[in-house]
C-alpha cells in the first residue's frame, strides 16, 4: 500500500511539473484595446503601451513566460477569446456576474470609480426622471453601457465603438452626459484642451450587477492551474513593489482600490 501511494506522488508531481514546464515555454498571447489611456494605448509606431500592458509584461516576467500582447477591438474582445484568437484579456475588463457566465477572472488587479461627465455648470440631477430625454453617451459593450440602459431608459442612450468618440460627440454638443470609468475620463477629457469647458457631475455610481467588483484578466473557464498562476503573481508584484513602480508612473494614488 505504502508503494502504491508513493508511486501515485511521484506520478502526480511528474504531472505538475510537466504541467509547470508547458506552461513555461508556451508563449501566451494577451489582447488589450489599445484605445483607452492611460491604460491601454497605440501609439504612432503602432506599438501599445499603458498600465494593462505595464502590469501584463510584470505579470509574464513573474511567472517566466514568454508573452505577445496583441490588439483587439472592445467589442470582439470576449468573442475572440472564445474563439481562441488569444489566451488573456488584459483590458481594464470589469468583473461582472453577466461576463462570468462566460468566462472566468482572476482576482482584480485595480479599481476605479464609475462617474458621469458633463459641460460645467449643467445642473443635471442624476436620477431616471431627471435625465429624461437628455441624451448619454456610453462606449457599446460596457459595463457603463449595462448601468445607463439600466436605470436610465427614458433617456436617449447613444452607443460608440470608443469612449473617445463618446467624449468627442459631448464636446460637440451631440450628447449631453457621457458616463464612464473616472481615471479615463480625467485622462481622456478633463486633462485635454477641448475637456476644459467639462466636469464631473455628483458621486460615482454604484450597482454590483452592472458596475461589477473590480477589473481582472479573463480567460477561458477550466483554465484553474493558469488562472490561480496569475492570481499568485499579481500578488507577488503586489509584495515586491513592481506593482507601486508601474502604479506611480501613471497615477499619484494607490489604484488597487480596498
Amino acid at each position: 500500500m505504502a508503494k502504491k501511494i508513493i508511486a501515485a506522488m511521484v506520478v502526480a508531481l511528474a504531472a505538475s511539473a510537466a504541467g509547470y514546464q508547458a506552461l513555461a515555454e508556451e508563449t501566451l498571447r494577451i489582447a488589450t484595446e489599445g484605445a483607452y489611456p492611460p491604460f491601454n494605448q497605440t501609439e504612432p509606431d503602432g506599438t501599445l503601451s499603458g498600465f494593462d500592458i505595464d502590469i501584463a509584461k510584470a505579470l509574464c516576467d513573474d511567472l517566466k513566460i514568454k508573452c505577445e500582447i496583441v490588439k483587439q477591438d472592445w467589442d470582439g474582445m470576449i468573442p475572440g477569446l472564445l474563439a481562441r484568437k488569444y489566451d488573456l484579456v488584459v483590458a481594464s475588463m470589469t468583473i461582472t456576474d453577466d461576463r462570468k457566465k462566460r468566462v472566468d477572472f482572476t482576482q482584480k488587479y485595480y479599481q476605479s470609480p464609475n462617474v458621469f461627465s458633463a459641460k460645467k455648470g449643467s445642473s443635471f440631477v442624476l436620477t431616471k426622471e431627471g435625465l429624461a430625454g437628455k441624451s448619454i453617451g456610453v462606449q457599446r459593450g460596457t459595463i457603463h453601457a449595462c448601468f445607463v440602459q439600466k436605470f436610465f431608459t427614458d433617456s436617449d442612450v447613444k452607443l460608440y465603438a470608443g469612449q473617445q468618440e463618446a467624449f468627442s460627440d459631448m464636446i460637440a454638443g451631440r450628447v449631453d452626459l457621457v458616463f464612464s470609468e473616472a481615471i479615463g475620463t480625467n485622462e481622456q477629457l478633463l486633462k485635454l484642451p477641448d475637456g476644459k469647458d467639462f466636469a464631473l457631475v455628483g458621486d460615482p455610481q454604484i450597482d454590483p450587477d452592472c458596475l461589477g467588483e473590480g477589473v481582472g484578466i479573463a480567460l477561458r473557464k477550466r483554465n484553474d492551474d493558469l488562472r490561480e498562476r496569475l492570481n499568485k503573481a499579481i500578488a507577488d508584484i503586489r509584495g515586491n513593489g513592481t506593482y507601486a513602480k508601474i502604479n506611480a508612473k501613471y497615477f499619484t494614488f494607490d489604484i488597487f482600490g480596498n
